[in-house]
Order: C-alpha cells, then structure tokens, then sequence
C-alpha cells in the first residue's frame, strides 16, 4: 500500500487494528465464531493448519509463513472495524475531509514567477466530492500516481487557487510525497 491508501486506511479507523499474527488469528477466530473449519476457508489453507496455528499445547504450536502472514494481515485489515468503516467513509463522502501532508509541489504559471518545486507542509480542507473520487478510485485499484494526480487537482483549486478566486492559469505537479494523512470529522 502506498502513502495515500495508508492515509485513507488509518482515517476510516477508530481503533488500530490487531498487530502481529497471534493477535489476527485471534480476532479471525472471534469474527468466525471460534470455528478453525470457516477460518480454514477464508484463508485458504486447511483445518488442521488453523489448528495448528492456534494451538495452546505445549511444542505443538506452528508459526504462519511469510505468505500466510499476509494473507491474515489483509484478511484482519478487511474485517476490523466495518461499520465505523462505513459511518466514517459516508462521512467523508457527504462533508469532506482534511488533508494534511509534506510533499514537493511544483507548478507552471505566468510569467515573473517561480516554478521550481518546494517542499510544503499543507493541511487543506477538501471537499466532499474529492473523497467521493479518491475513494472511488482506491476501490477500483487505482495506483499511488492515480491519487496523486486527485489530490493535485484538488490542491489546486482549494490551496492555490483559493477555490478558483485567483492564479486562473496556474498547474499544480505533487511528487516526493513524505506523508498524508487525513481527519474525518
């Protein structure tokens, strides 16, 4: 996941979710109901693996592989925390949401100014429909660069152009993104 998607991610949250593989097979084993068989499906390895994983007996405890590892971080990550998930998401959707972050903008405007990227630290209210659109574009797939040039373009008009009320001619460009976080109120 990139800087923004973990952005997004930790904003939809209210509580952080379970770290390290013990504390996810954990909280899976709870969402389905202690049963190891549905836990099994889920995460595509067999009964008697889940069982071993979980296992109180002395020595007779496995540790999940690298590639089982993930599988229960992106299946707890999917699971924790749904419906304030969705409260915060239609939240974010309906009024906005604010954007804090530390990147290189540069930008091409009229002549007699600067061009040349800086590094800024911005925390900027955007609207809702920007979250519509960069959530959108995160459920289809979309890629870092994709959110950038959102985030961008939304930048643009809120921060620099102060909602279309000056620098008409002016193109934002976002790189070297160090952070971005965002508050969902």
């Amino acid at each position: 996941m990139g800087e923004i998607a973990d952005g997004l991610e930790r904003a939809l949250r209210t509580r952080p979710v379970p770290a390290g593989v013990d504390a996810g097979l954990k909280f899976l084993l709870k969402v389905e109901k202690g049963s190891a068989r549905h836990l099994a499906v889920l995460l595509g390895v067999s009964q008697r693996t889940v069982q071993r994983w979980v296992t109180a007996k002395p020595g007779g405890r496995r540790r999940p592989g690298p590639v089982h590892a993930r599988v229960i971080e992106e299946a707890v990550r999917a699971r924790w925390q749904p419906r304030v998930r969705a409260r915060l998401r239609a939240g974010a959707e309906a009024g906005g949401f604010v954007f804090h972050t530390r990147a290189r903008f540069g930008y091409t405007s009229s002549a007699g100014s600067s061009d040349d990227p800086r590094l800024r630290l911005i925390t900027q209210p955007l609207s809702g429909a920007v979250a519509r659109e960069l959530f959108a574009a995160g459920d289809a797939g979309a890629g870092e660069q994709q959110q950038m040039v959102i985030l961008a373009r939304a930048l643009e008009h809120a921060y620099f152009r102060d909602r279309g009320r000056r620098a008409h001619g002016l193109q934002v460009s976002f790189s070297d993104l160090e952070f971005a976080d965002f508050s969902v109120g």
